[in-house]
């Protein structure tokens, strides 16, 4: 028969790296913890970049801004008055020209309006509508391009300013109703 022993083939068939309990206590460890731990590592540095960041505001109104819907409904009275430069600069403006909150010109101080007013109506009239720096479209209100307008020439003459106020443009039908008698009574000499 063989010279080498059943038991001496059966050992050498089985020799690896493993040879005794600690050993195998080690690799139980290796092969389910630590992957348990890198997962974890991995689930962390994935998440971290979706935390909003300081200042994290403005993106999130950059965002909402570009996901908005494309039409808007807006319900709005079309016989109510328009307000006047005064109501509306008392309405919304006055709570950062009052004060001179972040960098907003103080209504009345002309050192701080000179610069604004040789820019002219039309730059100030933009701005205010539009946005400018810390403050956003129409301050935050609800008000016609002309309402804004005449709120801008309020604070304007205020600060020694000479603008003129703009004025409502007269309605079509009512230039219509005007011009035909006038034209039938040309017409009539």
């Amino acid at each position: 028969m063989n010279d080498k022993s059943d038991a001496t083939v059966h050992e050498e068939a089985h020799n690896g790296p493993i040879k005794n309990p600690r050993q195998v206590l080690l690799a139980v460890t290796f092969s389910f913890v630590v992957p348990i731990f890198a997962i974890i590592g991995l689930v962390y540095y994935v998440t971290a970049g979706n935390k909003p960041a300081a200042g994290a505001m403005d993106q999130e109104i950059a965002i909402e801004a570009r996901i908005q819907k494309i039409g808007a409904v807006q319900i709005r009275d079309a016989n109510r008055p328009l307000r006047t430069g005064e109501e509306v600069f008392k309405a919304q403006c006055t709570a950062c020209h009052t004060a001179g909150l972040v960098g907003a010109p103080k209504f009345g101080d002309a050192v701080a309006w000179a610069p604004r007013i040789k820019a002219g109506y039309d730059a100030l009239l933009n701005s205010a509508v539009k946005g400018k720096n810390a403050m956003v479209p129409q301050g935050g209100g609800d008000f016609q391009e002309l309402e804004i307008g005449r709120a801008v020439v309020y604070m304007v003459n205020a600060a020694g300013g000479k603008f003129e106020e703009p004025n409502a443009p007269a309605a079509i039908g009512a230039e219509a109703g005007a011009s035909a008698p006038a034209a039938a009574a040309s017409a009539a000499k």
